[in-house]
């Protein structure tokens, strides 16, 4: 049988990291401009995201074979992946949005790095950079102008609650996307996007019935911003940029840099949802969004550029002959991952 193993040179190249972490933040950043005319002709918006991750995991398929031995290595890490980088930042995120206002519901599950820094620091008490810190800060600061959360401030319990579970979903995402390069058993990254993929399409269809869903305006035609597409291409861009290459990349980006800088650079992602609705849907982007914009770019550079102390670089980043051995640097790495999922599932739900 093929055996899973973790890439050799995976922890080494910040900047490649950074590169791979950008390209995620860009990729995940496209999918609410190509879910949106998909919504407008007609798909609700449960439908469209069983239909993004369910192609996604249809095509990674060949990927799970290859690294079908990872079932058996590592149940509970591909388990707790798909539970919460998968399938609970759609559903929380998505019930959220049904209670508190768009802009609001994004600001709180962007509140995700900062969380990924606490718990890195007080729970799995690893150092952390004061850049990631300073730049985690600075990011969302940027992201409350990015979503003008001021235009739709009002408190409901419920539906904070949900968003505080997307963002303890995205905590999710980069604790496991981290703990499965670690141990004695390490997971191939491609394999952790695959299975959490085919695992999410799983949870989704339980909760989407995606046999009631009318599914004719995919052979249609859609309008962006004034222009009309076959329906097809949205889908297709969805399913492969926004979600196939966003999550290998996110994930791989994860084993080059420590989690908290990948997670401050994630938060471009809603940078570039607002600036491809403005470009491709025509929606208006204003100064305050510019300015959040500019903002959040700075909190990522102060995260990134930051030199992390002797302890840091040893937790993140072992040399290349540890990592093909396998050796453990993190003393449980399967117990703090299924810990992680069960936390993440308690706040969701």
């Amino acid at each position: 049988m093929h055996r899973s193993t973790a890439s050799p040179t995976l922890p080494s190249g910040r900047t490649l990291g950074l590169g791979l972490a950008l390209v995620s933040a860009f990729a995940f950043g496209g999918s609410g401009t190509a879910a949106k005319p998909l919504i407008e002709a007609g798909l609700s918006p449960l439908h469209v995201v069983w239909l993004r991750v369910t192609g996604a995991a249809v095509a990674l398929l060949p990927i799970a074979y290859r690294h079908r031995d990872a079932v058996l290595r590592r149940p509970g890490l591909l388990l707790g992946f798909g539970l919460l980088a998968v399938a609970g930042v759609q559903a929380c995120y998505f019930a959220a949005i049904s209670r508190i206002p768009v802009g609001v519901a994004l600001l709180i599950e962007y509140l995700g790095p900062p969380l990924l820094i606490s718990y890195v620091k007080f729970v799995q008490r690893r150092p952390i950079s004061r850049g990631s810190a300073i730049g985690a800060g600075i990011a969302v600061a940027g992201l409350a102008c990015v979503v003008e959360v001021w235009n739709g401030l009002s408190f409901d319990a419920l539906g904070v609650l949900f968003a505080l579970g997307a963002a303890c979903c995205q905590v999710g995402y980069f604790v496991l996307a981290d703990a499965g390069r670690r141990g004695e058993r390490p997971v191939d990254p491609l394999a952790v996007s695959a299975y959490g993929l085919l695992i999410g399409a799983v949870l989704l269809t339980a909760a989407a019935r995606p046999w009631q869903a009318d599914w004719s305006p995919l052979g249609g035609d859609v309008v962006m911003n004034g222009h009309t597409l076959p329906a097809f291409v949205p889908a297709v861009w969805m399913v492969l940029i926004a979600t196939v290459l966003a999550y290998l990349t996110g994930v791989i980006s994860v084993g080059y840099l420590s989690p908290p800088v990948a997670g401050v650079v994630a938060n471009l992602e809603a940078v570039v949802a607002t600036v491809l609705a403005w470009v491709l849907l025509g929606e208006h982007l204003g100064l305050p969004q510019i300015a959040g914009g500019l903002l959040v770019l700075a909190g990522a550079f102060a995260a990134q550029v930051s030199t992390p102390g002797a302890e840091e670089k040893a937790a993140v980043a072992p040399d290349a002959t540890a990592a093909v051995a396998g050796a453990a640097t993190d003393p449980d790495p399967e117990d703090r991952a299924a810990t992680t999922a069960r936390t993440g599932s308690a706040t969701a739900s």
